[in-house]
């Protein structure tokens, strides 16, 4: 073994066995509550291949990972060792994964460094799919890795580990792969492999294809329209004893091999932004703000349309009024805004939120929970502007706290003298005064339509760039946007919208019956 290789070990826990088993002592880059970077080896100028790594839990995505930094740090059998850079104790069979991880692997014996984004497993609770905050950590995590300046900007492959065992996607892993690839851009789908675990055969069973076929997951095709496959055994990390030397040379042999498969084909593509992807990933999360915002900013536009209404009927009952003009009084439900603390709740990701204290709006709950610079927000342009509230102010003119507004009415007496210094200069003549409180209702339902269209153009985004334009994270809002639009009488969006409803329907059938037997809203 190489000198560098040894100075590695020479730092790393070491489990003693028939098998050396070497938990590597990597170097810390960074290391925050979701995201941590980590190195093995000194850094050099090689050519690097980028690969992220998702899947299951359970799928042998760590042990994996393991066999990859072991080809790459050129451990054979002869060695009867096994590196760990993500460990795996006797009491799992999988790693507890639970930040995204990138690891940077240098090597002296390699003709490229190997970066791998490693994510925890998707789905590792069994009320995932009611309760999905830490699948949206990887969502966060994944963005402020694309985003940051010292960031991932190009990938070569998005691994899509699964088990060769499974023969049928169950309802679990359908919902894992509807969040994975409602993550990416289109531009995506010719860099998707499927990576297959625990197969001891030389090719991909047909079972394994057909399924895959089934499940219509967009992923890499060769020229002839054959899905791009890889797969492993898994076995190389176990441990054997002398009298079984054959099978264990075997299973590392096997091993070998399928991972020399796997980067002769890395080697072969180029890398692919991750623009798109990126875009993606903003565009889901102002399209959710986007929608919130609305729904609070059609509240307060209709409770301020009614006060305005019962403020013009009290104007047409002044003209009668038959005491004296400093006595007249009028009652109207007022509606407000006020701050308050957000309610701790165990399933909520971030415990804060962005909001406008100009506009006096929620532009995003729960908040970024990585972004200390509120210009990196996701619903901020690049520009450093606000996609979401009313005067799409700057992001100084916001705050991240653990504050939100909410809205509320209440009854205010109101006098002539009121009316008047509100109106002081159409309130001479009734007719002028009405037209005038007839033009702020019209406006109202102007704004009301302006704020729809922003949330279709978001919408609009996500069907042209997301690889999963139908995704459970787009249809929740479906309803309530086909709705609004049918109020500004686009019926060829209205159109579009059910159409785009029906689809998500035949596609998330499974999972809409699932929430539905749950009694959850969708």
């Amino acid at each position: 073994m190489e000198n560098k290789l040894t100075t590695i070990l020479k730092n790393s826990k070491t489990i003693q066995g028939p098998t050396t088993r070497y938990i590597l002592n990597t170097t810390k880059i960074t290391e925050e509550k979701l995201l941590r970077k980590e190195r093995i080896g000194e850094k050099d100028e090689k050519p690097r291949k980028i690969i992220l790594m998702v899947g299951e839990t359970g799928t042998g995505k760590t042990t994996l990972i393991n066999a990859m930094v072991n080809y790459i740090m050129g451990v054979r059998w002869e060695h009867k060792m096994w590196l760990e850079v993500v460990e795996i104790s006797d009491e799992q069979s999988e790693s507890q994964t639970t930040a995204v991880t990138v690891y940077e692997v240098f090597s002296q014996d390699s003709p490229f460094s190997l970066t791998i984004i490693d994510t925890p497993g998707f789905g590792d609770t069994a009320d995932s799919m009611l309760d999905n905050e830490k699948d949206k950590q990887i969502t966060e995590a994944l963005q402020q890795l694309f985003r940051s300046n010292d960031g991932i900007r190009v990938i070569h492959a998005v691994c899509l580990v699964l088990k060769a065992t499974e023969v049928r996607l169950h309802e679990r892993q359908r919902y894992i792969l509807d969040e994975i690839l409602s993550l990416f851009g289109k531009d995506i789908e010719k860099h998707i492999i499927l990576l297959f675990t625990h197969s001891s055969q030389k090719n991909i069973p047909k079972k394994n294809l057909n399924f895959i076929k089934e499940s219509g997951i967009k992923c890499a095709k060769n020229t002839k329209g054959e899905y791009i496959c890889f797969h492993f055994d898994n076995c190389q990390s176990e441990s054997f004893e002398e009298t079984d030397r054959e099978s264990y040379r075997s299973a590392w042999e096997r091993g070998i091999e399928n991972v020399t498969q796997f980067f002769d084909y890395l080697n072969q593509i180029h890398p692919i932004s991750l623009n798109m992807t990126e875009g993606v990933l903003r565009a889901r999360k102002q399209l959710n703000a986007s929608v919130n915002n609305l729904k609070d900013r059609i509240q307060w536009a209709e409770l301020k349309q009614k006060e305005l209404e019962e403020t013009q009927t009290a104007v047409r009952e002044f003209e009668n009024y038959r005491e004296e003009q400093k006595n007249f009084q009028y009652e109207v439900d007022e509606p407000y805004k006020y701050l308050v603390k957000i309610k701790s709740s165990w399933w909520h990701l971030s415990k804060h939120a962005t909001r406008c204290t100009v506009c006096e709006e929620n532009c995003h709950y729960p908040g970024c929970w990585w972004v200390k610079d509120l210009s990196w927000c996701s619903v901020m342009t690049d520009a450093g502007k606000c996609t979401v509230c009313s005067g799409k102010c700057d992001h100084t003119k916001h705050v991240k706290d653990e504050k939100i507004y909410e809205i509320k009415t209440r009854k205010v007496t109101k006098t002539h003298k009121d009316l008047k210094e509100k109106y002081e200069k159409e309130f001479a003549e009734k007719q002028s005064l009405l037209c005038r409180l007839e033009n702020e209702i019209k406006q109202i339902e102007r704004e009301k339509i302006r704020l729809v269209e922003e949330c279709y153009q978001c919408l609009e985004k996500l069907m042209e760039t997301a690889l999963k334009s139908t995704s459970m994270s787009c249809f929740i809002h479906l309803d309530f946007m086909i709705e609004k639009i049918k109020e500004t009488g686009n019926q060829e969006r209205v159109q579009k919208l059910e159409e785009l409803k029906i689809r998500a329907e035949e596609e998330n059938r499974w999972l809409i019956r699932f929430y539905k037997q749950c009694k959850i809203n969708v």
